[in-house]
């Protein structure tokens, strides 16, 4: 709306003055107010005739609030609003207002946030809110502020040596410039009652490319903005022939079939169910791997374990067998080494079987102990 013609003009500016109370509980109450096109209206008829602002307040600026015969009720914060509905625009001060009994105690200073004014009780005070800006006070120029205009900027050239193609006013003054603008190219005459300032170019050509801006400019306002456009022609495209019109006969037989049309269904899976479902077999899939691998290590020690025990049972009886055996081959050389010292032997042969005889001894095989070791060594 600020880039549109302002038909309303006065009654888009307000100025109201707030009052906020400690008790109770902070209660917002709406002193006065007041537009040009209209007086003052005061919403508390107790504050008739004491309350008031001046009637020259659009004007001058001055928006002050003047407060006769102060009461108790009177403290507590007030808040001075301006209003500018179609400039968007919206400005405020806060001045917070104590009563005192004691004119020793008047005073005005500055709390950090906002001026504060300590008056005597029955006595008047003008609470200041001033705002001189011509947006406040000037407002039959609103149209007069108001401008909008096109720039051109061809490939190579600065932003500062661009071409001005027209200047638009809201007050419906309209200046072209240069025979492109005027040939080619053309803006709305009701841009600004629609807002819409759109440049239209007709038969664009290869020299029409280049960046074009758009820049409003409402003075009245303060406000400015810029649009910026680049525009690029490529070659035109070729012109395909005219395709002659298929005639097909009544007589003939028709021997295309009208193809069925295929379906395809995709599914497509819930992206958190899919991720979840897909963990869930990575984790199984390496707790199974994890209990392979502790069965195997756990398979592979008792296996070293038992071989290690029937290594040293097998040992422990080659040792007893083997000790037996020497004392065996001892007792056996001892009883056929022995010979009779009467040998009272006719012959050889008689003595030969006398001596097999003697050495026919069963053999036994006995458990090692050191008493018997110690028998056969005596």
């Amino acid at each position: 709306m600020v880039w549109t013609r302002d038909r309303l003009k006065d009654r888009q500016r307000v100025v109201h003055w707030d009052l906020v109370r400690s008790s109770p509980e902070y209660s917002t109450e709406r002193i006065l107010d007041m537009s040009p096109g209209g007086r003052q209206r005061v919403y508390n008829s107790f504050n008739k005739g004491r309350i008031s602002i001046p009637d020259s307040a659009f004007n001058d600026g001055n928006f002050s609030l003047v407060l006769n015969n102060v009461g108790a009720a009177d403290k507590g914060v007030y808040t001075c609003n301006l209003h500018h509905h179609y400039c968007q625009i919206h400005q405020s001060i806060q001045i917070q207002l104590n009563v005192t009994k004691s004119a020793r105690k008047e005073r005005r200073y500055w709390d950090g946030e906002k001026t504060v004014f300590v008056v005597l009780l029955g006595s008047s005070v003008a609470l200041p809110c001033v705002n001189r800006r011509p947006l406040w006070r000037e407002g039959l120029l609103e149209d007069q502020q108001q401008v909008a205009h096109w720039d051109f900027q061809a490939p190579g050239v600065r932003p500062d040596k661009a071409d001005r193609l027209v200047d638009l006013y809201a007050s419906g003054e309209r200046r072209d410039y240069g025979p492109l603008f005027g040939q080619k190219m053309s803006v709305a005459e009701d841009a600004f009652t629609l807002g819409d300032f759109s440049l239209s170019i007709s038969d664009v050509k290869p020299q029409h490319k280049g960046l074009y801006s758009c820049n409003l400019h409402h003075h009245y306002c303060g406000l400015q903005e810029r649009r910026i456009f680049r525009l690029t022609v490529g070659p035109a495209l070729p012109s395909s022939p005219p395709t002659a019109p298929r005639i097909l006969q009544n007589d003939g037989p028709e021997t295309g079939a009208e193809e069925n049309p295929r379906v395809v269904t995709v599914i497509l899976p819930d992206h958190r169910g899919y991720f979840v479902q897909h963990l869930g077999y990575f984790l199984a899939t390496f707790l199974l791997l994890a209990f392979f691998v502790v069965a195997l290590i756990v398979l592979i020690r008792r296996h070293k374990k038992r071989g290690m025990d029937y290594e040293l049972r097998s040992y422990d009886r080659r040792a007893g067998v083997s000790e037996g055996e020497t004392c065996l081959d001892c007792i056996e050389l001892k009883t056929c080494n022995q010979e009779p010292l009467n040998s009272g032997y006719k012959n050889n042969l008689l003595k030969e079987r006398g001596m097999a005889k003697d050495c026919n001894v069963v053999m036994v095989l006995l458990p090692f102990s050191p008493e018997l070791d110690g028998k056969l060594w005596k």
